[in-house]
């Protein structure tokens, strides 16, 4: 996922894009330890899409609370 995609998305997007990707995560992990994964660096992208969708979350934050 790209910032600029990232960015147009609104707070409840954000959210179910979160959640799915913390759901594919798990399934590329238990794939892994199953020797089922074909492709072994889908996991650290997973990961990084996973860092900015919460960084972007926590930007939208306001600072006072």
């Amino acid at each position: 996922m790209k910032p600029s995609e990232i960015k147009s998305l609104s707070q409840d997007e954000l959210a179910k894009k979160l959640t799915e990707k913390q759901k594919e995560l798990f399934e590329l992990r238990f794939k892994a330890s199953t020797k089922q994964l074909k492709n072994p660096c889908q996991i650290p992208q997973v990961k990084k899409d996973i860092a900015r969708l919460k960084t972007e979350e926590r930007q939208r934050i306001p600072s006072g609370e």
